[in-house]
């Protein structure tokens, strides 16, 4: 079948194979680079089959749903591997969000620095197997008992949230399977470079009368060199922060009783008389 790849001539294929099979026929440079791709303007995953006449455009890191993708498929990579390393851990929600990811979870363990190291190193295993991330539509019915099976009070949470009508997916990596809507990356091993960067606490549901989850948060990228780029600029930002700055020129500072509003200091306070005299003058 002939099928057009945006940005190069139309190429054949056979019948069956994957969107990503077309991509390589056009251009295997990009086709090591595709995260996920549009399919005469819809959104699917290079697993996708085609068909005769279909338009494709490829979707890399840097487009805005690539990377959703490949942080979203990094997140159940570090999931896998929370799971490998803590087993009684049970899971609530793993969404990529802007420069990264996290995973609420639910643990007996108080996750530490320490724990990020072991899971980043737990995550490489799992990358190096180059698992393929498989999908599958189940029913509601069968969706609630395999976790329910599993005791994952939280997805059967998610589940029974959900409309009626709602079409339900588990996505399956080696060993570890998640509730997930998608779009994931064809496999583990695409993603090359990450970092667990910080955790902290989160609600489940944002819910304060609901039990405290611990979030780990991390972020992933497809290059080594990508990833000491963005980690650099972060440690600059904080260098650079202004309420970091102000406390230690004992200008001003910052506290719980009133946030996003600055107490100035004595030395602030000169400053600041200084500056508002100026002004008057």
């Amino acid at each position: 079948m002939r099928i057009k790849v945006q940005g190069f001539d139309p190429v054949e294929i056979k019948d069956g194979l994957p969107v990503i099979a077309a991509i390589k026929e056009a251009d295997k440079n990009l086709a090591k680079q595709a995260c996920m791709a549009k399919v005469n303007g819809q959104l699917v995953e290079l697993k996708g089959t085609l068909a005769d006449g279909d338009e494709v455009e490829v979707l890399t890191f840097a487009d805005e749903e690539g990377a959703h993708a490949f942080r979203h498929s990094s997140s159940h990579i570090m999931a896998q591997a929370i799971q490998h390393l803590f087993p009684d851990t049970k899971f609530g929600i793993g969404p990529a969000i802007k420069d990264g990811f996290y995973y609420d979870v639910d643990s007996e363990h108080i996750f530490t620095t320490d724990d990020l190291a072991a899971i980043e190193k737990e995550m490489a295993k799992i990358v190096k197997a180059n698992y393929p991330f498989e999908r599958k539509e189940v029913s509601r019915a069968e969706a609630l008992q395999y976790f329910s099976d599993k005791k994952e009070i939280y997805k059967v949470d998610l589940i029974e949230g959900l409309p009626e009508d709602a079409v339900i997916s588990l996505y399956t990596q080696g060993d570890f399977t998640d509730l997930c809507a998608g779009p994931h990356l064809p496999s583990t091993g695409m993603v090359k470079a990450f970092k667990l960067t910080s955790l902290a606490g989160a609600y489940w549901h944002g819910d304060s009368s609901q039990k405290m989850l611990q979030r780990i948060y991390a972020t992933s990228f497809p290059t080594k060199e990508e990833l000491d780029e963005y980690l650099f600029k972060v440690e600059e930002a904080k260098r650079r922060d202004h309420r970091k700055i102000g406390q230690e020129m004992e200008l001003f500072m910052f506290a719980e009783e009133g946030p996003g509003f600055p107490f100035f200091l004595p030395k602030g306070m000169i400053l600041r008389n200084e500056l508002e005299n100026y002004w008057r003058e």
